[in-house]
Parts: C-alpha cells; structure tokens; sequence
C-alpha cells in the first residue's frame, strides 16, 4: 500500500515543464537533483556540467562508478587522462571518459561517490529475492514488497523493448529486479552523500533512473521523504509523454550504430 500511495503521488510532478538548457542555471532548490542523460550524448553531459555549475553540490553520486573506484579518486587533478586513470573509467564499459569530464571540471571540489551494482550483485537477483540482494536496509526502499500487476507488467514491457525484444520472456522479471536494485542504489548512496557532506548532492545516472513514479526519485522518497529532491530527464528528438520527471531537456539524437544489431 506504500509503495502504490506514493507512486500516485508522484506521477505527475507538479512542476513538470520542458526546458531549455539556459534554464539549468537557475533551477529551483533541492537538497538531492537527479540529472539524467543519455549515456552516450556528449550534449547531455554539457547540460549536467551546466546544472552542476550552478547548483555547487558537496558531492556527485555516478551510476558509472563502483563505491571503489569513487574511493580512489584524487583530492585535485591535472587532466582529464589522470582522473580517468585514478578511476580505472577505461575498460568500464561506459562511453569515452573526455565526454563525462566537464561534469567533474564543473564541481571539481565535489566528493565522488559510486552508485554501481556490481555485475555479481546484478546477477544474483536473477537467483535471490532482490531484498536479499541489496546493500541497504530493503525495506526502507520498499524492495520487499512486490510490485503491483500493472506496473510489474508495464516495466517488463519497457525491458523488452529496451532490449529490441530479443530477451526470453523468463528473464524479464529478473530484468526488472536489477532495474529496481540500481533505483534503490542510487538513491541510498544519494541519501548517504547527503548525510555525509550536507548537501546539495547531484546524482549522474541515465534517464530512466530519475522517473519520478518508479525510479531512484521514488526509492528516495520511500526512505527519506523529508528529502526535497529535483529531477532532469533528456530525451532524444521528443520525451514520452507524461515525461515524469520534474524538468526535461530534449536535444537532437547523436549519430550511432544499430543497438540492436547485437542482438541479431
């Protein structure tokens, strides 16, 4: 019950508006601002870098990194090639370093932290309760309660997609999980940096993190619903609608091979 009051309270943001990047210079306060992007538009991580340099947070919270690597990260850097290597960012997985550096250069005092699942974590949803799987306290996240019908069964549908249909049906729920994991991760390692430092802590990760109805936004506000939170979803060539975030930006899609070729 939990779970569904709070997804209809934020399924449609209040302030929901698209806007344009000039706007990222004066967003409203927040104590926690989810940032979305697309994980391979350098346009979208000139707009992050925008918002950051605005809003100085105290920390920055990635998707991209493990809490380990955020660990090894210099106190001041020379080059973006320094603070790649102290990352160990090649060989991630995750687009060129040179597109993400001007969101450090924006805040280059922030504290680093990593929100990553590790792969063994990710996977081991697929064979455990994802309660059983996840850092935290669960059930301040809500991972020990099952999803309602609908929105289990209109996720599986995006995970499908997402992956150009090509998954068996069985692993779909497990696909689902691991989504709910990365929420629920980001958004206890956001609440962490902002105990931590005091705030304001901006949190990196891809749009569909910062829905307001079931991404790291709502696992954050299930935790710590004193917590004023702020979200930007980007979009390429149009949003969904509703877009359900807070703000969103929507840009020109970059030029990139067929993601589903791999699938063939």
């Amino acid at each position: 019950m939990k779970w569904m009051l709070l997804g209809a309270a934020l399924a449609l943001p209040a302030q929901a508006e698209q806007i344009a990047p000039d706007r990222l210079d004066s967003l409203p306060g927040a104590s926690v601002f989810f940032l979305g992007e697309v994980h391979d538009h350098p346009g979208h991580h000139l707009n992050q870098a925008r918002a950051i340099a605005a809003i100085q947070p105290t920390a920055m919270v990635f998707e991209m990194l493990t809490d380990a690597q955020a660990a090894n990260a210099p106190a001041t850097w020379d080059s973006a090639e320094t603070l790649a290597d102290a990352l160990a960012w090649d060989g991630s997985g995750w687009p060129d370093f040179a597109i993400y550096y001007p969101i450090f250069e924006a805040a280059p005092t922030a504290r680093i932290y990593g929100a990553a699942v590790p792969r063994a974590q990710a996977r081991a949803v697929f064979e455990q309760p994802v309660a059983q799987v996840f850092a935290g306290d669960a059930a301040r996240f809500a991972l020990d309660t099952p999803l309602p019908e609908t929105e289990q069964a209109a996720r599986e549908t995006l995970q499908a997609e997402a992956h150009c249909n090509a998954l068996p049906a069985n692993l779909l729920p497990g696909m689902v999980a691991v989504q709910r994991l990365r929420d629920a991760e980001l958004a206890r390692v956001a609440e962490l940096a902002l105990r931590d430092t005091g705030g304001p802590v901006v949190v990196i990760t891809g749009t569909g993190h910062v829905r307001r109805d079931w991404g790291a936004p709502a696992a954050l506000a299930l935790a710590a619903p004193e917590v004023a939170t702020l979200s930007l979803g980007q979009y390429e060539d149009a949003a969904p609608d509703p877009a359900l975030t807070d703000f969103w930006i929507v840009t020109d899609a970059v030029d990139r091979d067929d993601p589903c070729a791999a699938f063939q």
